[in-house]
């Protein structure tokens, strides 16, 4: 007889988009106020303090024609 479990768990993918001008790219004030907001929900969701350094993995930054993208997901376990 098989013994086994089940779960289901919801993926949430937070992004910021800072917009790139061609053939300038991103401004700084934005890629910091992005970035900025990121890493607040980051703490907000995984409840860390200001004064504990987020890990090297928990943002990543991916690129399109028109933007650069800040992400991070979340995994919440459903009942």
């Amino acid at each position: 007889m098989a013994t086994f479990t089940s779960r289901t768990i919801t993926t949430t993918r937070r992004e910021w988009i800072v917009p790139t001008n061609y053939p300038r790219g991103a401004c700084l004030g934005d890629m910091e106020a992005a970035l900025g907001a990121a890493a607040r929900d980051y703490r907000h969701y995984y409840n860390l303090s200001d004064l504990v350094t987020l890990p090297d993995d928990s943002l990543s930054f991916t690129t399109t024609d028109e933007a650069i993208v800040i992400a991070f997901t979340v995994e919440t376990p459903q009942p």
